[in-house]
């Protein structure tokens, strides 16, 4: 476990950013074009623009180009996972599904 503190806190360290975690949260209900998440999240173009490009340079979502359009989507598991916790705890009934997290705790 000591081993995956400085990636653990890096990950946490880019959700954190409140814009970061609202893009997040969009994209958690599916892939949408850069406009549509400014339409959204209320995140004017540039500053939308930066925190995308965070986000992607660190492998967290991934793009699609359809014509002049470009799509973005979560590409890391992780967040996908992460962003479901967060909700359950602070949007749903405070349970997380604890089956899933004791098994990545044991390794299994």
């Amino acid at each position: 476990m000591k081993a995956k503190v400085p990636e653990v806190a890096e990950l946490l360290r880019l959700v954190a950013t409140p814009s970061r975690l609202l893009v997040l949260c969009q994209l958690s209900q599916g892939e949408l074009s850069v406009g549509a998440l400014e339409q959204a999240t209320g995140i004017r173009q540039p500053g939308l623009s930066q925190q995308l490009a965070e986000l992607r340079q660190a492998g967290l979502v991934a793009t699609r180009r359809q014509s002049r359009s470009i799509f973005y989507r979560i590409a890391d598991a992780r967040v996908e996972q992460l962003l479901t916790a967060m909700y359950a705890i602070f949007c749903g009934d405070g349970l997380v599904p604890t089956t899933d997290l004791n098994a990545t705790a044991a390794g299994r």
